[in-house]
């Protein structure tokens, strides 16, 4: 399957800013190969010396790093429109790991050519270098959750960033968000214990801001929980979209 940018259904959604007929085109051409991969597949590997840049085209997927023994850091979540592997393009190898959370779909563009965009379309460099600035950002957000919030703190914030992401993606319907995480995923994205997780969701729960249920997650007071859990950024929309 390859989707050609100039159709790409995401360009149509409110998430992504709109561009011209030539960048579309130039993106277009830099990009190899559009792959399908089952969840659970791995797409970076730590140390790997020629990982490509990829375009998460549809499903879920998350960056890690794992200490020697095999506990597991995940440092960001990856949502459909996301950059993935811009540091491990750029680098000699790449410092992390990245996984399909759910089936993906991934566009490619090799390494080898990202120099041309420096070359033929600064524009669009730009935008590479602001979406790997929002990665970084991103972190920077789960960062603080880990230093300084506590337990419920913590999956507050993760839960109102993937809803407030998922949004304008057009991956809420009917204040409904398909959440695919499982409570190890929420314990090694913010430092705590399966067991730790588990006792703060639940009393998170039954404070009524939320339900998790079935792998969905609803979100009965936005407002609330942003507040409890001091998480007052909003996804920087609309974006560029590589």
């Amino acid at each position: 399957m390859y989707v050609p940018c100039p159709s790409c259904p995401l360009r149509r959604k409110p998430a992504f800013r709109q561009k011209g007929e030539e960048e579309v085109a130039v993106i277009n051409s830099m990009k190899s190969d559009h792959l399908t991969l089952e969840a659970g597949s791995e797409f970076i590997h730590p140390e790997q010396s020629d990982a490509e840049l990829y375009t998460l085209f549809a499903g879920w997927a998350f960056r890690y790093k794992e200490l020697g023994d095999g506990r597991r850091q995940i440092l960001s979540f990856a949502l459909p429109g996301d950059l993935i592997g811009l540091q491990a393009s750029l680098f000699e190898k790449s410092f992390y790991g990245a996984i399909a959370l759910t089936d993906i779909q991934l566009c490619v563009i090799p390494r080898r050519r990202m120099l041309r965009l420096f070359e033929r379309m600064p524009e669009i460099a730009y935008d590479v270098t602001w979406l790997g600035a929002r990665s970084e950002a991103l972190v920077d957000e789960n960062l603080l959750s880990v230093g300084r919030r506590g337990a419920g703190e913590r999956i507050a914030a993760l839960l109102c960033s993937l809803y407030k992401r998922a949004e304008p993606l057009g991956l809420v319907k009917e204040g409904v968000l398909e959440l695919p995480l499982t409570q190890q995923h929420i314990a090694d994205a913010l430092g705590l214990s399966l067991v730790h997780t588990n006792k703060t969701l639940a009393k998170l729960r039954s404070q009524g801001l939320f339900t998790i249920s079935g792998g969905h997650l609803v979100i009965r007071n936005l407002r609330g929980l942003s507040r409890f859990a001091q998480h007052f950024e909003e996804d920087l929309a609309p974006r560029p979209l590589i």
